[in-house]
């Protein structure tokens, strides 16, 4: 069991289930909670000295799921930290698109800031919290958190290994962006994924995400680097905290 020191978790506007979520939570390993510029960060994990770090960008409550799926499919030691609390469609785009559906939200392309909040003030804050530097430090995520998480790895060097399950390959030109473009730091693996049923849609623009996500992964294979891109049974709704969950486990263990 942890030390109550490591327990450091703001407990405020949960209600009394999520208080013994967490509680459960620290009997097992860690669980801890911080802020930086209105991003919330949740951070867990076996307390274990140089741990790999993922970090993974989520819309709000998923990381636990996914980090007990990880556990349960008998992951290796890793800690995770969750980010949330983002403004998923400008955050998370790495440049300015229309909305892809009628009366929805349009892209604001504004992933290179957070890039550099993440990198420059989010990451230094969770380094903080663990026991020693970790081994390595990967990114994850899924849908448009998929596609910044590939994103990120052509603009910053801080990340060695890359989860992008169901990403939105869809996205305008980005296909062309990673093909014409070199890895910051070349990873050490890359593992994607989609549903089978992903790529059946009327939209002309998401229709694409199977056929984009395949170039790409042919692109980064072909530079010989580690890399996977597994096809799940379903649409982009189904069981998404398993397939992230998966692709979590693949980088760990390769």
């Amino acid at each position: 069991m942890c030390h109550a020191r490591y327990f450091f978790a703001v407990l405020t506007d949960y209600a009394v289930s999520g208080i013994l979520d967490m509680l459960q939570t620290f009997l097992n390993g860690r669980y801890i909670m911080l802020t930086v510029k209105d991003k919330v960060i949740e951070i867990y994990g076996a307390d274990k000295a140089r741990a790999p770090l993922v970090v993974l960008n989520a819309v709000e409550n998923e990381g636990k799921i996914i980090f007990e799926k990880c556990r349960e499919m008998s992951c290796p030691d890793f800690t995770i930290a969750v980010v949330s609390s983002l403004d998923w469609n400008d955050d998370l785009s790495p440049w300015e698109m229309p909305a892809v559906f009628k009366g929805g939200d349009s892209f604001g392309g504004k992933a290179y800031d957070y890039l550099m909040l993440l990198t420059r003030e989010i990451l230094p804050e969770i380094l903080k919290t663990l026991a020693a530097p970790p081994e390595y430090t990967a990114i994850a995520g899924y849908s448009l958190a998929g596609l910044f998480a590939l994103y990120a790895a052509y603009k910053s060097n801080t990340f060695s290994r890359i989860a992008s399950a169901s990403g939105s390959m869809w996205f305008s030109h980005f296909t062309e962006f990673v093909t014409e473009c070199e890895f910051e730091r070349r990873p050490d693996c890359v593992y994607l994924s989609l549903g089978d049923k992903e790529s059946r849609t009327r939209n002309e623009i998401m229709k694409q995400v199977q056929a984009n996500t395949q170039v790409i992964y042919e692109h980064i294979k072909a530079k010989g680097i580690n890399s996977a891109f597994e096809l799940n049974s379903g649409n982009h709704f189904t069981e998404p905290e398993l397939r992230m969950a998966k692709g979590i486990r693949w980088i760990l263990s390769e």
